[in-house]
């Protein structure tokens, strides 16, 4: 996963010069939930390379995608003077979101069992991965509300 999300990183610049920036983040954004709604079908019997490791592959494209179009779209429109308050502010939302979604996540999947079986840790993760999806799915409809359009009426 790392590795991929290297490899689409380091492909960005090209990709947005080529597509603009919504439209590499909206498919960054799509590509993480996709993912993520595969890899939240894990179960017991869950073969690694096609339901784990693909999965993961396409989560980690994702990413490289969208993180650094999320960041620029973060500091879209700020001063030139006031950029880097803008971009500390960029990333201390996406700390505070990130641990934010884990809590909720984890206050999730607590929900489900309280056993310690492999079945019971399983279906804690598969709740907890199918949680991401969702929030995941939340911000592909931010993505397409607020950043798409937002881009297209300044054009």
């Amino acid at each position: 996963m790392t590795l991929v999300n290297f490899v689409f990183a380091v492909r960005v610049p090209r990709l947005l010069e080529r597509f603009g920036r919504p439209r590499v983040l909206a498919a960054g954004v799509v590509l993480t939930t996709v993912g993520m709604a595969w890899l939240s079908r894990l179960d017991l019997h869950t073969p690694y390379l096609t339901e784990v490791a693909l999965p993961m592959v396409i989560i980690g494209a994702g990413q490289g995608l969208a993180l650094a179009p999320m960041t620029s779209s973060g500091i879209d429109g700020v001063a030139p003077e006031e950029a880097g308050a803008g971009s500390g502010l960029v990333n201390t939302v996406h700390q505070i979101g990130s641990a934010l979604a884990l809590s909720i996540l984890t206050a999730v999947a607590a929900t489900v069992s309280t056993g310690h079986t492999a079945a019971d840790i399983a279906a804690r993760s598969r709740t907890a991965l199918t949680g991401s999806a969702v929030l995941l799915a939340l911000a592909v409809a931010a993505v397409l509300t607020l950043i798409v359009p937002a881009r297209a009426i300044r054009k």
